[in-house]
């Protein structure tokens, strides 16, 4: 039995260490904040549950929150400090090359909001069972001097306003902690 690209994608995805560490401190009501930047992973975002928060990539000091729904829908967040000029394109060409790699195929690409922020994203499909299309969103913005990069995993169209309303708390909370927004 072939293994369907979902279930390659989970096992081809890398460990993340459950515990925060110093990269996060503990707040109110479950919540998770990132010690550098302030940002604020919730225990639930929607009908999302927090999963794990820790470091993603220590070289690039990069750290991560992830979170799960009933049903297989994923998403992570990442947040990543900017040197410099950020091209949230060229700084997802990993995932992108690793999505397609595990036969995911483009099917949209655009700049558009979330939250309140200017988020470049492009989606893949992974998997067509009858009228269920099973889909990987990846997203990216600079907010501030953060860099905060969304990836998605859901099934299109059951999923589509949830996936629409976890992006758009992930960015509106990016916007209010690390933007400035008031």
């Amino acid at each position: 039995m072939k293994a369907s690209p979902i279930l390659a994608i989970l096992i081809a995805t890398p460990a993340f260490a459950q515990d925060g560490g110093d990269v996060f401190t503990d707040a109110a009501s479950n919540a998770k904040v990132h010690a550098a930047s302030g940002f604020v992973c919730p225990s639930r975002i929607g009908m999302f549950d927090r999963d794990a928060v820790g470091e993603r990539d220590p070289k690039a000091s990069a750290d991560f929150c992830a979170y799960s729904a009933l049903d297989g829908v994923y998403g992570t967040i990442t947040l990543i400090p900017l040197g410099g000029p950020y091209d949230p394109k060229t700084a997802l060409v990993p995932e992108f090359q690793e999505e397609e790699a595990t036969g995911g195929k483009v099917i949209g690409e655009k700049t558009g909001k979330f939250g309140g922020a200017t988020v470049y994203s492009r989606s893949y499909s992974t998997l067509n069972l009858g009228d269920t299309h099973y889909r990987v969103q990846f997203a990216a913005s600079a907010v501030g001097q953060w860099a905060v990069q969304v990836t998605m995993e859901y099934a299109s169209p059951r999923d589509d306003a949830v996936k629409q309303d976890f992006l758009n708390a992930v960015y509106d909370e990016a916007l209010h902690k690390l933007g400035g927004a008031k």
